[in-house]
């Protein structure tokens, strides 16, 4: 009866061990809840066509100062690098050869006009004595003739003297154009324009400045076939600007204007030749400099913009993850455009209202679930140790 009694304690508790450790199997491991995550919302929308290229600056306009005739150099009447008029004297070659010529010139056509004068009068004779058969239809002739040939001569020695007066006033050479002078080429005593225009100096017009640069091939068709589409629109070339940045990473005052477009393509770059006028008045801005500019060419249609952050790249091309509408996670490969900023344009694979994940997307995994919070860019660090806490939670997922 003893051991009786004591088998059915022990039996109990066997039944409620077994009973324990089969409700913890049954019951499992904890599930862990869904990642949470930040999203924006997309929407279609327009944004400007923008271009980060490179140029080089050169003047408006650019004249080269030459001799016209040969002489010696006597002296240089401006002061190198610095703003000259339009007809302002710049070098003076020795007139003293040339006033010689001109004198000699003179001399001829002095000559020629006495001479023309001798031979009108005994023309106008012969013609009076002609009618009454005092002289011989031959003598008339003769007479005329040589009326006409001296008249010949005094039109020719007139033009050498004129060509000679010009070529004198060749010796004081003057600028062509207002702008800025540069350095002289030629020192006083050399002898210039022998058998060509010596070059003397350059002088450039920079109150307004051209960039030149230029637009790959590719580019250019794929910008007209996304016209031809409707996805963008080519602004015309006077309303296409341009944005220069200067070597220290600033953006210059002033927007140039796109001006020139060429109709070829270089043969030497394989790109197409393109040219904007920028405001100079400051004189900031000098020729030959090379700048970074953004050029706006037109406006994209429909595109959706992106943060950085978002857009992820594999050996597949770029793609976003995006929260459905029934919580879980999808990939979406995209096509992406130029970077604005700190976002990416998107011409393709997201719709509308997508929710794509900026911030948490390491977390996630396609066809997962996850948690969607609207995503809030990170607060600069300047906003101090006082910032509410909390405040930057959402982008810091």
């Amino acid at each position: 009866m003893k051991s009786s009694s004591l088998r059915t304690p022990l039996l109990c508790f066997g039944l409620l061990a077994l009973t324990a450790c089969g409700g913890k199997k049954e019951q499992g491991p904890p599930q862990m809840p869904p990642p949470e995550v930040g999203v924006i919302k997309v929407q279609p929308q327009n944004a400007p066509l923008t271009k980060d290229l490179v140029g080089r600056l050169s003047p408006f306009r650019s004249a080269d100062v030459r001799a016209r005739v040969p002489g010696v150099l006597l002296k240089r009447a401006y002061a190198e690098g610095t703003d000259v008029k339009k007809g302002q004297l710049l070098f003076q070659i020795d007139p003293a050869p040339l006033k010689a010529s001109l004198s000699t010139a003179e001399g001829q056509l002095a000559q020629a006009q006495a001479t023309y004068a001798n031979n009108k009068v005994a023309a106008q004779r012969a013609r009076d004595l002609a009618p009454k058969g005092f002289i011989s239809k031959a003598d008339l002739d003769n007479a005329q003739a040589a009326e006409r040939t001296s008249a010949a001569a005094v039109q020719s020695a007139r033009a050498s003297v004129e060509s000679a007066r010009i070529s004198l006033g060749y010796t004081s050479v003057t600028s062509p154009i207002d702008g800025r002078a540069g350095q002289q080429q030629v020192t006083e005593g050399a002898l210039v324009g022998q058998g060509d225009a010596t070059l003397l100096t350059t002088v450039d017009e920079i109150d307004s400045l051209y960039v030149n640069f230029t637009l790959s091939v590719s580019e250019l068709d794929q910008m007209r076939r996304s016209q031809a589409q409707g996805n963008v629109t080519l602004a015309a070339p006077n309303q296409a600007t341009v944005q220069v940045m200067l070597p220290d990473g600033s953006k210059y005052a002033q927007d140039g204007t796109l001006d020139f477009s060429d109709t070829s393509v270089n043969p030497a770059t394989g790109a197409v030749n393109l040219r904007a006028k920028i405001p100079n008045e400051q004189r900031s801005l000098l020729p030959g400099m090379y700048v970074t500019l953004k050029a706006n060419l037109g406006e994209q249609r429909g595109i959706f913009t992106i943060p950085q952050p978002a857009l992820l790249r594999d050996t597949a091309g770029s793609y976003v993850m995006v929260v459905g509408a029934d919580g879980k996670v999808v990939r979406k490969n995209v096509v992406t455009g130029t970077q604005q900023g700190g976002n990416w344009i998107v011409t393709g694979g997201v719709n509308a209202g997508d929710q794509v994940v900026v911030s948490g997307v390491q977390k996630v995994k396609d066809g997962a679930p996850a948690k969607a919070s609207p995503w809030q860019p990170e607060q600069p660090a300047s906003a101090g140790p006082h910032a509410a806490p909390g405040a930057n939670s959402a982008g810091k997922q």
